[in-house]
């Protein structure tokens, strides 16, 4: 199923993901927005907002087509993203969220099929406890033919002005993480993940540098597997343009990754 643990960086690859898209993170930024996001081949991002209510994402890459949108009425949210490759349907899945005044629940259903028996499903739900301290947990749940599993991780978030400290300690494992906004222009981050089904430890740094400037921000990352990684990011003012240059090599593995990508709206 992959990684299970990750109420701060949520991995959705076992769903088939594109990271970033139609994510419902229960701890968002400024974690989130620290480390880059791996990048592979070309894509083009075309965002188009309808209406209050509805907004309207299509997604190209080179890997496949991703359309998808969301809609929203007050404190309930939705999201049905499918993904395609050479006209057939890889995978697809349906993202519900409400917000309450101090409570936050999330429900993931992932490439359901009824007629053979399989589905993953993630639910969250976090609780404010004061405006600091927040405390939930994760219920991942999947069933396929001859196999049936589920994982329960607890989840907890304190921040403060300049920092934020989370952790989410499960049967799977532990994941602790800590980010720190040293000013306006850079942001730091440390993150340590155990799971004890792969017998596998992984300290992460990553950093968020800010050029106001230039338009610019950039993204690193470095962890204890040998794997290094970057994100360049350059909006184009006053055409509603980003583009992104991102490449990753791991030194482990012997394996490079690049990729280009432009966001319009």
């Amino acid at each position: 199923m992959g990684n299970t643990l990750g109420l701060a960086r949520w991995d959705f690859t076992y769903l088939g993901r594109v990271p970033g898209l139609c994510l419902f993170l229960p701890f968002p930024s400024p974690p989130s927005d620290v480390f880059p996001a791996q990048m592979e081949g070309v894509k083009l991002v075309v965002n188009k907002v309808l209406s209050s209510h509805f907004q309207v994402h299509f997604f190209f890459s080179s890997m496949g087509i991703l359309p998808w949108g969301t809609q929203g009425w007050s404190n309930l949210t939705s999201c049905l993203p499918a993904q395609t490759q050479q006209a057939k349907f890889l995978t697809w899945q349906f993202d519900g969220e409400y917000r309450g005044d101090d409570y936050t629940a999330t429900l993931t259903l992932g490439n359901p099929d009824l007629i053979g028996e399989s589905v993953i499903m993630v639910a969250h739900f976090l609780q404010s406890l004061t405006h600091r301290l927040v405390l939930g947990g994760e219920l991942v749940y999947h069933r396929r033919p001859g196999e049936e599993g589920a994982i329960l991780t607890l989840a907890g978030k304190y921040s403060a002005v300049h920092w934020v400290a989370t952790l989410n300690v499960g049967s799977g494992g532990a994941h602790a993480s800590y980010y720190h906004r040293a000013n306006e222009q850079v942001q730091v981050g440390v993150e340590f993940e155990a799971n004890t089904r792969l017998q596998d430890t992984t300290f992460s740094f990553g950093y968020h540098l800010t050029l106001p400037q230039a338009n610019m921000v950039f993204r690193g990352l470095v962890d204890s597997n040998w794997c290094v990684g970057a994100v360049l990011e350059k909006k184009m003012p006053p055409l509603p343009v980003t583009l992104a240059l991102g490449a990753f090599l791991s030194h482990w593995r012997n394996r490079f990754h690049c990729g280009f990508s432009i966001t319009v709206g």
